[in-house]
């Protein structure tokens, strides 16, 4: 896929895979991640970082704030501050964060066509896991918002993982929420794609959270689709198309 110094009509970065990279398979279970690709929360999550930043009188222009989301909490301070900066300032920032976060949470929305992209999904028969290193209390929040509660088979909160994105680790705790092992991932960000790389999996991406075309594919993923609805529209031409499992297959129909 090449990218261009303009938009591309719709479907030019809509590559179907034939199967996962890690496995040689069609995927049995899709890993979606939620901020930013579920829920319309990146900017929220942007703001509620600047103004926690400037608390312990830490400037950092906005815009290189909104690179960072989608990185842990733990490695983002590092990232845009440096390591001085979290050594002094990391607990009291993210607690900051908290507080913050908190005032804007009641203005994130549903992305359009999630909840239905997600039940569509499960009726093909694949396992969902919604892979999140946010606040159980924040998970939650977003599972009531979505209705995805009665969809996911297992989902993740911060409890379950020491080691944030980029590293692999939350996208390694999701695949072990459930008993496939033949994923595929959905994500809006660089992070979600180099995370899921790291581990074989393949990701398809959404320009929800703000990343360009151009960005998601070069960080490793497969395809690109503006947003849940427009996946939803196009999941015959992806991995997404029918799981590989046959039972699963079968119970879908």
């Amino acid at each position: 896929m090449t990218s261009t110094s303009t938009p591309p009509p719709a479907g030019t970065s809509r590559t179907p895979l034939s199967h996962n990279r890690r496995t040689n398979a069609m995927p049995d279970t899709v890993i979606f991640d939620v901020n930013g690709t579920l829920v319309d929360s990146n900017y929220q999550h942007t703001l509620a970082w600047y103004r926690a930043l400037r608390r312990s009188n830490i400037t950092v222009p906005i815009w290189r704030i909104h690179r960072t989301i989608g990185m842990g909490g733990d490695k983002l301070i590092t990232e845009l501050a440096g390591p001085d900066a979290e050594k002094a300032h990391g607990d009291e920032v993210r607690g900051s964060w908290d507080e913050e976060f908190q005032l804007l949470i009641d203005e994130i929305q549903p992305l359009p066509g999630a909840h239905e992209l997600l039940a569509e999904v499960k009726r093909r028969g694949f396992q969902i896991v919604l892979a999140s290193s946010g606040k159980a209390a924040h998970v939650e929040h977003s599972l009531e918002l979505i209705g995805a509660r009665e969809l996911a088979d297992a989902w993740t909160t911060s409890d379950d993982v020491s080691d944030s994105k980029p590293a692999p680790e939350l996208v390694e705790t999701a695949l072990q929420k459930v008993s496939r092992s033949s994923a595929i991932m959905v994500g809006d960000a660089t992070w979600d794609v180099i995370a899921a790389v790291k581990l074989g999996v393949p990701t398809i991406a959404l320009l929800t959270g703000g990343s360009s075309r151009a960005e998601l594919i070069d960080a490793g993923s497969i395809a690109v689709f503006d947003s849940p609805q427009d996946l939803l529209d196009h999941l015959d031409i992806t991995p997404l198309a029918h799981p590989s499992d046959e039972t699963g297959r079968n119970a879908a129909h």
